[in-house]
């Protein structure tokens, strides 16, 4: 055959390779479609005839907040429940707070019973099951001063408030959600603050909670200042989900504030393409424009995305707003989240399903947090088959194996 032939041969063969992606990734729900976007209106319109709310409200993350629902009989008028479903919600909430802003409620799919958003934010009977761990990150064990977390050499953590837009039915540290919203007092802040200056080998600094962008402009703007005036910060981070769950919370002012103070970071969680809406859109896009890089750290989920179809949408449609996938974590063994849970196998399957099959910038790392804060470990599929002297073996996206040349490194100025 002819060189012409032969990549005509392999186009059809790759074409063949992405034919059962393009076969399901139509029947897989995102927020940008129209008849989801049709359905969150209807939702909607409904939210706040209820509440009594105008569309100027809607789009005020003030009224969000204040907004939030919280109360069963509320939630009964705005989403449909079926008794099993109220009575896990009434005895659910007795022992684990919830709340779900306005805007992620009206997500929710009432035609699907196990609908990605419905999972993520109201409460179910597994929740109740008591294996598991309240702190699997042994986070009390690792605050070496104020407010921070120090797991590295070169890097911290400020836990800076536990609220959040909304209270995700997997969360990490529902340890801390209590039943109130409770700011880290200046005091604590303060006291991390100094911990960092009297540890010039801190270089990068990530603000988390409850959700960072939950504090005040003010409060936000004089820790920012703070950590800036530091030398040895070299950059922040702020990990935050309201771009998710509130993405009326990405004000004209706040985006002023937080380009003041470059490099700054933030990572966020979209777990589900159906998160992925034009609100959502137009939050990231005023980020970005504004210079702040965004990065997605997902949460692997049972029943939400441990499906290759659904993470490999995910992660596209993350790039197309600007979002570069980062990682994605193997849920953690926390108490009353264990049937969210999944078998490392799925993440692996995930790995090895993306690698090769779609965009390297659409490729995060998947990660495993080993026990008791001893750091993310990353995990993917085995391409090196073994290594010797003078080759390695190794293993392609489609399973064909190389012998490669493994030629020891030699001094530059052998060359020269």
């Amino acid at each position: 055959m002819s060189k012409k032939q032969i990549a005509q041969v392999r186009a059809v063969e790759l074409r063949n390779r992405i034919q059962e992606y393009l076969d399901v990734k139509g029947t897989i729900p995102k927020g940008t479609a129209p008849t989801q976007q049709e359905k969150a209106e209807q939702k909607k319109k409904r939210i706040l005839a209820h509440l009594q709310g105008t569309e100027e409200d809607w789009n005020d993350y003030k009224w969000q907040l204040k907004n939030r629902i919280s109360d069963l009989e509320t939630l009964r008028e705005l989403i449909s429940l079926d008794e099993a479903e109220i009575e896990a919600v009434r005895t659910v909430g007795e022992k684990f707070r919830w709340s779900v802003s306005p805007y992620y409620l009206s997500l929710i799919d009432d035609d699907n019973k196990y609908d990605p958003i419905k999972l993520q934010s109201i409460p179910v009977l597994a929740e109740l099951n008591e294996e598991g761990f309240a702190d699997p990150m042994a986070e009390e064990y690792t605050n070496p001063a104020g407010a921070i977390t120090r797991r590295y050499p070169d890097r911290v953590i400020i836990n800076v408030t536990n609220q959040c837009a909304m209270y995700c039915r997997h969360c990490q540290r529902r340890r801390n959600i209590g039943s109130s919203d409770l700011h880290t007092s200046r005091k604590q802040l303060q006291k991390s603050i100094d911990y960092i200056k009297a540890n010039p080998e801190i270089r990068d600094v990530l603000i988390t909670g409850g959700d960072a962008l939950l504090l005040s402009d003010a409060a936000l703007d004089w820790l920012l200042g703070e950590l800036d005036a530091i030398e040895s910060v070299e950059f922040i981070r702020l990990g935050s989900r309201v771009l998710v769950t509130m993405p009326q919370r990405i004000t004209d002012n706040l985006v002023s504030i937080l380009k003041k103070y470059p490099p700054l970071y933030i990572n966020t969680q979209f777990n589900h393409p159906k998160e992925l809406t034009p609100e959502a859109k137009e939050a990231c896009d005023k980020l970005v424009n504004a210079g702040i890089p965004l990065g997605n750290q997902a949460v692997l989920l049972n029943g939400i995305n441990n499906d290759k179809y659904v993470m490999r949408l995910l992660n596209q449609e993350l790039l197309k707003f600007r979002v570069r996938p980062y990682y994605i974590f193997h849920a953690k063994r926390v108490i009353g989240t264990m049937h969210f849970r999944t078998s490392i196998d799925d993440g692996i399957e995930i790995m090895e399903y993306l690698r090769g099959f779609t965009s390297g910038m659409a490729i995060p790392t998947y990660i495993i947090n080993a026990p008791q804060g001893h750091g993310k470990t990353p995990l993917m599929p085995e391409y090196l088959i073994s290594r010797g002297k003078d080759h390695v073996t190794i293993r392609t996206w489609e399973g064909r194996v190389f012998d490669v040349p493994n030629s020891p490194t030699r001094d530059i100025k052998e060359f020269i």
